[in-house]
């Protein structure tokens, strides 16, 4: 059956096609949807592609089961519940490049109104057909100083098209190198009152707990008489009411905004005053930008329904593109190694230790989300995923600890302890040149296993005619043996890993319990 995805927003027609013309694909394109009723469509789709008109709460995800990811056909995200998606294991992605140089340019834009005043002079000839060049006395951008906080795809272009126009440019983003701001001559600072002194303030910051109300009325007795303030990011990130203060005591000369706390914005009070130039939220209005985001969205959209690929997932633990090529296999090392475990060990999971020698000890948090959709696959199957994995362990109880030892015998060597409430086990894996995965301990026993395949683990005492009489209790059930790997230790024990290639019942491995030198038997299929 082809993959159903609901467009609940207006996307241009290129990313419309590119979605009908895949065979894979049921398209059903839910623009003109009462969204009260986009249940009737939702209910048996694999993703959907929003914009911001769409709410993605708990009612959205009510009337979605199947859903198992949301693309945000834009950057911003103010309206997708993340929390809730990822606890019913949907992935969020977003198009955040798409929009980036209209978002720019449209910043520039509103920089120049702000110190020439077009829109004022424009509708005083325009409209009332005066003719007053005396009224319009605007100020020069060249040697102003611009302040930029944030200074990601949007807010770095701002700073390179702002020095060229011989504007100093500083900017304040306690989350990049400084190198990438000195690297194209604009100074970095990590004193937000440096931003605050500045002609031009813009930002360019996510909206979230940390930057909503990020200037303040605390702030403004520190900004300079006239200062120019410039918001075509995210509505909230300047406190409304207090650039409402500001704007009225002329403290703040002007202020250009192209986003609202509350959209739309036909009743906001900032409309009313004379020294405030807005647009509708139309940063990324260019035909241009709007072809590639849903191009950009389609795309996505189609890799995620496959679920081979989630590109820009906002809520992933695990981010390939920011991976080393060599940590990959130890990721799907980790994850078989947490299946098995789980196999072998029955009883309910309550704790899990990993341990990390050498330089895959720098991944470890990529490294636990792994292993957990490996240990929860168990009894959840294809129910579990990155996303809602750690939630699901939260809720059942299961502590997890990452630890960090030298490194040992292996360049790189992954140790996985699993616990129940009355058994536990303990599996040690590595990677050989490049790509070849391997276990090469189980409790304690030395061996050197391919995660892969039907297993039979057989633990005994060390005496002779064990290997017989197993052997022949598997032929006797008409199964054959593929591989036969056996570890020993010091205390007089002995643990077989035997591969086979037909399937094993239960009566099978209650014969092999029953041999006289058993200890325990476990059984696994990777």
């Amino acid at each position: 059956m082809p993959y159903k995805i609901v467009v609940c927003d207006h996307i241009h027609e290129s990313g419309l096609e590119i979605l009908r013309k895949n065979k894979e694909i049921e398209l059903l394109n839910a623009a003109k949807h009462p969204k009260d009723k986009l249940g009737e469509v939702l209910h048996d789709a694999d993703v959907a592609i929003t914009r911001s008109s769409t709410d993605v709460d708990a009612a959205f995800l009510d009337v979605a089961p199947k859903l198992s990811a949301i693309v945000r056909a834009g950057v911003g995200v103010d309206n997708v519940d993340i929390d809730a998606c990822s606890k019913k294991g949907i992935v969020v992605m977003n198009v955040p490049t798409a929009n980036t140089i209209a978002a720019v340019e449209l910043t520039m834009a509103h920089m120049l109104n702000a110190v020439r005043q077009f829109p004022g002079a424009n509708h005083q000839l325009k409209e009332q057909r005066i003719w007053k060049r005396e009224d319009w006395y605007g100020t020069e951008l060249k040697d102003k100083t611009l302040g930029i906080i944030g200074f990601g795809n949007i807010g770095s272009r701002v700073g390179v098209r702002a020095k060229a126009f011989e504007l100093n440019v500083i900017t304040y983003d306690p989350y990049i190198k400084p190198t990438k701001a000195t690297d194209l001559g604009i100074t970095y600072t990590t004193n937000f009152d440096d931003i605050l002194a500045c002609d031009i303030i813009t930002i360019h910051t996510p909206k979230n707990r940390e930057t909503i109300n990020m200037i303040n009325k605390e702030h403004f007795p520190k900004m300079k008489n006239g200062v120019i303030l410039i918001n075509c990011a995210r509505g909230g990130l300047y406190n409304e009411e207090a650039l409402i203060e500001g704007l009225k005591s002329k403290k703040i000369r002007f202020a250009s905004i192209d986003v609202f706390s509350k959209e739309p914005a036909t009743s906001n009070p900032l409309l009313d005053l004379p020294n405030v130039y807005v647009t509708p939220h139309i940063g990324a209005n260019t035909l241009e930008s709007q072809e590639k985001i849903a191009i950009e969205a389609a795309e996505a959209a189609i890799q995620a329904a496959r679920r081979c690929s989630y590109p820009n997932a906002l809520n992933l633990p695990i981010k390939e593109s920011e991976l080393p090529p060599f940590l990959k296999p130890y990721l799907e090392l980790i994850q078989k190694m947490g299946f098995l475990a789980t196999q072998i060990n029955k009883c309910p999971l309550r704790t899990i230790d990993l341990t990390l020698e050498g330089e895959v000890a720098r991944y470890g948090d990529s490294l636990l989300a792994s292993l957990l959709v490996g240990a929860l696959s168990e009894s959840l199957g294809e129910k579990i995923n990155y996303v809602n994995a750690p939630h699901i362990a939260l809720e059942r109880g299961i502590k997890h600890n990452i630890h960090t030892r030298d490194r040992s015998t292996y360049t790189n060597k992954i140790t996985l302890k699993v616990s129940g409430e009355s058994s536990n086990i303990t599996l040690a894996g590595t990677v050989f040149d490049e790509n070849v995965l391997r276990i090469v301990s189980v409790n304690g026993f030395g061996l050197d296993i391919t995660p892969a395949g039907r297993m039979i683990f057989f633990k005994n005492t060390d005496v002779p005619g064990v290997i017989r009489d197993i052997g022949t209790i598997l032929a006797n059930h008409a199964i054959n043996i593929a591989d036969f790997r056996l570890g020993r230790n010091n205390h007089n024990e002995a643990l077989a890993v035997i591969l086979v290639d037909d399937d094993v019942d239960s009566d099978t491995l209650a014969e092999l319990r029953a041999i006289p030198a058993c200890l325990s038997v476990g059984y696994a299929v990777i």
